[in-house]
């Protein structure tokens, strides 16, 4: 009986998402189609009927767990989150609708506790990063390019392979930051070390990097030894916290996600602190509309449960809050990167179907593997439906006229 009640629920929220097409098929064969038929096509394959409770109960992380446990299936994943995104408005149960319904969603609550629980304090930071890209540089290896570089590319043309993509970025970044010979460059968030190699490669910078991931520490550290760069970069397992020095400039690639809203304030004046005066931040950002942060901000979603323990996209607005809170750096520069990440998401889905037998003799199981296509597939929707974007931003302080010389 309680199934049929919630499958109730469920497709008379449904038939209220009438953009484009989706193809729904039953348990039972029947096959229901919902929207006007215009602009994108999905379908979704219900294999399980405890799908509809566990959506009426955890919304749209109820329906990411069924993915995971194959309680349904569909013919292009990504095809199926962007008309869900289409449909946002009509959607009470995914993560930045403002759309609410008191029978959607009914435990929230427990996961937004789960949230809660995971603090970006320095304690909760290690725990929360150690989760994700700790897993082992060898899976990381199966779907990064060879710079192993876990952020947006930047594509110029429709003949660049990832790496060179990559490599655009990283030159976009030194380029906008002015990098000059002697400068003195830090980095918050490590990676892989793709950033300081290239930087103290092609310029005459020494690099201070830092990271609070003990595998990206290790990899990053022989990667500079092996390249002959260990007497210009110095890699430091350390929290941004605890940072000391003054450096010419700052470089931070999608970190800040990770950093959270209560603490927008803490990174941002850390980085004032040690920036010099005539000095320039490069910050790469993964960011929420701006009319969506104090909703977000309530709220947990699949990423959050499920890949970055205590991330928070931030918005545009709600960095230059910080940035005005805490000194006197003003935004210079704002470049969008979304479209990049698209075919970015796109690249490392694909390799990462394609080391499948790989990621298994790993010891990652089908749930593990499903996970992660969903969030490869989930991400690139949401940048491809410009839901949300990825930007480059650069700040410098008042009468630094010799920026950009």
């Amino acid at each position: 009986m309680w199934n049929n009640v919630y499958r109730r629920l469920l497709l008379r929220t449904l038939n209220k998402m009438n953009k484009g097409q989706l193809t729904l098929t039953l348990p039972d064969k029947e096959v229901i189609r919902i929207g006007d038929g215009l602009g994108i096509h999905a379908t979704l394959q219900v294999l399980d009927e405890a799908l509809w409770r566990r959506i009426v109960l955890h919304g749209d992380i109820g329906f990411a767990e069924g993915y995971m446990d194959r309680q349904w299936e569909t013919d292009d994943l990504t095809a199926l989150l962007r008309w869900v995104l289409l449909n946002i408005d009509q959607a009470p149960s995914v993560s930045g609708s403002g759309n609410a319904s008191m029978f959607m969603n009914l435990m929230h609550g427990f996961n937004r506790l789960t949230h809660i629980l995971r603090p970006n304090s320095k304690k909760g930071s290690r725990k929360n990063i150690s989760e994700h890209y700790d897993l082992s540089n060898d899976f990381f290896s199966l779907f990064l390019d060879k710079t192993m570089t876990y952020s947006s590319a930047i594509f110029q043309n429709g003949e660049e392979d990832l790496e060179t993509a990559q490599m655009n970025k990283y030159d976009s970044l030194c380029r906008s930051a002015n990098l000059k010979d002697g400068d003195h460059v830090l980095e918050i968030g490590t990676g892989w070390g793709g950033f300081a190699e290239f930087a103290a490669s092609r310029y005459k910078v020494r690099i201070t990097t830092v990271t609070i991931s003990k595998e990206q520490y290790d990899f990053a550290t022989r990667r500079i030894e092996k390249a002959g760069l260990a007497d210009r970069v110095e890699v430091l397992l350390c929290d941004y916290r605890d940072i000391s020095g003054s450096y010419d400039k700052v470089v931070s690639i999608e970190m800040i996600e990770a950093v959270g809203a209560r603490y927008l304030p803490v990174y941002f004046r850390k980085i004032q602190q040690v920036l010099k005066p005539d000095g320039v931040l490069a910050l790469q950002a993964i960011v929420c509309p701006d009319n969506r942060f104090d909703l977000l901000k309530n709220r947990v979603d699949f990423i959050q449960k499920h890949i970055f323990p205590g991330s928070l996209l931030p918005s545009i607005a709600a960095i230059n809050q910080a940035v005005n809170d805490t000194g006197d750096l003003f935004l210079f520069g704002l470049k969008d990167l979304g479209k990049s990440y698209v075919r970015t998401l796109a690249a490392w889905r694909n390799a990462f179907e394609e080391h499948a037998e790989d990621v298994s003799r790993m010891g990652f199981n089908e749930v593990f593997q499903r996970k992660w296509k969903y969030y490869f597939s989930y991400c690139e929707a949401a940048f491809d439906m410009r839901n949300i974007n990825v930007v480059q931003m650069i700040y410098t302080r008042p009468n630094n006229f010799l920026f950009g010389q």
